[in-house]
């Protein structure tokens, strides 16, 4: 039974350990944490973001706020929560990608000055969510869907860190290599988002088309985000890691949109 109890001290650590790294929620100061398993619970910390979302977006829309500037609000909320984290990773990213010579990509990457491109990626971004967003106008819909997208783009990130080489020898990125070593760490994250359309279906057996639409959207387009950066730059770092997030994200909700109504 103390065994028992120690490890579930130890995972929870663990994820206490994963939020404080991938968002900004105030929690107490715990000394001593261990960072190097914190990708292991990346799509657990997704969901949580999406939950706090979906709560902010049923607040903002008892409050009456159109549609419009509600979602805008829903997106702002989400660069808060995470602190910009994935997106400074796209951004970087993409400065790094319009670079002609790839000897010197992952040198562009480095600068914290972000580029023209960078800038541009954003914003493509946070159109794509926000306009996404505006057509997912059935409430149920919605909030379903702005949590498995915080999932998905995290299961995503475990999958580029699982099948890609690293390319940095060191960087905020390189411990997640520690965490994901084999497929069977990826599915505790699958098997959670999983569970979510399957939640969906005793809701509503009808919506099963919808259910599974979710699951196949979100394992295509998260193992194709990371299949691409690899192919681009011959591996991943830290910065394409929230480059797949983002784009993962972006994308699940520009496809969900077909079951807005």
């Amino acid at each position: 039974m103390r065994k028992i109890l120690q490890w579930w001290q130890k995972r929870l650590l663990h994820f206490i350990a994963s939020v404080i790294f991938y968002t900004t929620i105030p929690l107490p100061y715990i000394k001593d944490l261990d960072f190097t398993q914190v990708a292991c619970f990346a799509p657990i910390v997704g969901l949580l973001i999406g939950a706090i979302l979906i709560l902010g977006d049923i607040g903002i829309y008892y409050l009456g706020i159109p549609l419009e500037t509600r979602s805008a609000l829903v997106v702002g909320i989400w660069i808060v929560i995470t602190g910009g984290l994935h997106l400074d990773g796209a951004m970087d990213t993409a400065d790094g990608l319009a670079v002609n010579d790839p000897s010197r990509r992952l040198q562009v990457m480095t600068d914290s000055a972000t580029g023209a491109f960078g800038a541009m990626a954003a914003i493509a971004i946070l159109l794509l969510k926000t306009t996404a967003l505006i057509d997912l106008d059935s409430l149920e819909n919605r909030e379903v869907i702005l949590g498995a997208a915080c999932g998905w783009g995290r299961w995503g990130q475990q999958v580029a860190i699982l099948y890609y080489p690293y390319l940095k020898p060191s960087g905020k990125g390189a411990i997640h290599k520690q965490a994901i070593r084999c497929d069977r760490d990826l599915l505790p994250g699958f098997f959670l988002l999983l569970s979510l359309s399957g939640i969906v279906l005793l809701v509503n057996p009808q919506k099963l088309a919808f259910a599974t639409s979710m699951i196949v959207a979100g394992v295509t387009i998260a193992s194709s985000t990371s299949a691409w950066f690899h192919h681009k730059l011959g591996g991943h770092t830290g910065d394409t890691y929230g480059a797949v997030v983002e784009w993962t994200e972006a994308l699940f909700l520009c496809f969900m949109t077909i079951f807005s109504r």
